[in-house]
């Protein structure tokens, strides 16, 4: 049976670079708490290899990804949440972020939630038109718990995070590159790889230190909120409109919020 995360290490404009794909498409790519011990694994390669330039994640099917299984976290005790769900998977994401070398996600299908938080932790984003991205969390009475509020909010701005994660509802690709969230946009498949290797030809050949750096003064940006996340998760996994949104999920009926 193939592994549900997939690495790669390749030879491309005489350098080494990574490539991660997530390969789970028979369930949109959702994330369980093995694949995100199988990133965390594929990441302590990367960051042991001095000679990779360049990391690609991407996936397959019609899916980036979905975001967190809801059947791996919606049985959970608040407790469990926060300290076993949302800090690793916050943990791996940060780690993703803070590879030395760029990292670009390559997003073929719709990225949401957690999968959208994913998307996020990469330096450049490239996106095919057809593609939405989303944060419906609220619509399961959840939060974005892997950094992705604030990430959203750097990347965008307030107002907009504000728009996308209170209204829950998805973008287009041309909306999100408008705003900023993607950093290019491909009119298809054969288009993205193009631009892709555009990008990869332009990494290989700068200064790899410089690039690290680079990288380490701009994550200076950033909070440590992560604790402040994990709280917030599991205060919101405890309450009832958050039991009631998990079990709409599953009987595929619209969710009656009660406010408690």
């Amino acid at each position: 049976m193939e592994s549900e995360i997939l690495f790669s290490r390749k030879q491309q404009f005489g350098a080494a670079c990574a490539e991660i794909t997530l390969n789970r498409p028979d369930k949109g790519n959702a994330l369980t708490m093995q694949m995100l011990q199988q990133l965390s694994s594929i990441l302590s390669e990367i960051e042991a290899d001095r000679e990779l330039r360049a990391v690609v994640i991407r996936s397959r099917g019609r899916f980036f990804c979905t975001g967190g299984d809801i059947e791996a976290w919606g049985l959970l005790s608040p407790h469990e949440m926060g300290r076993d769900w949302i800090l690793h998977g916050i943990n791996v994401f940060e780690r993703l972020a803070a590879l030395p070398q760029p990292v670009i996600a390559a997003i073929s299908g719709h990225a949401l939630g957690g999968g959208l938080e994913l998307a996020m932790a990469a330096d450049l984003r490239i996106a095919v038109k057809s593609v939405k991205f989303g944060s419906p969390e609220v619509t399961l009475g959840m939060i974005s718990g892997w950094m992705g509020i604030r990430r959203i909010a750097e990347l965008i701005g307030a107002a907009r995070a504000r728009h996308l994660m209170l209204l829950g509802t998805p973008i287009t690709a041309e909306l999100a590159l408008n705003w900023g969230l993607i950093t290019a946009l491909a009119d298809d498949a054969d288009d993205l790889e193009q631009q892709l290797n555009g990008w990869l030809e332009r990494l290989c050949a700068n200064a790899p230190a410089a690039m690290a750096l680079t990288k380490g003064i701009l994550a200076t940006m950033h909070t440590d909120l992560r604790q402040h996340h994990a709280s917030a998760a599991a205060q919101a996994l405890s309450t009832e409109d958050c039991r009631e949104g998990v079990q709409a999920f599953r009987e595929k009926r619209k969710p009656v919020f009660k406010n408690r």
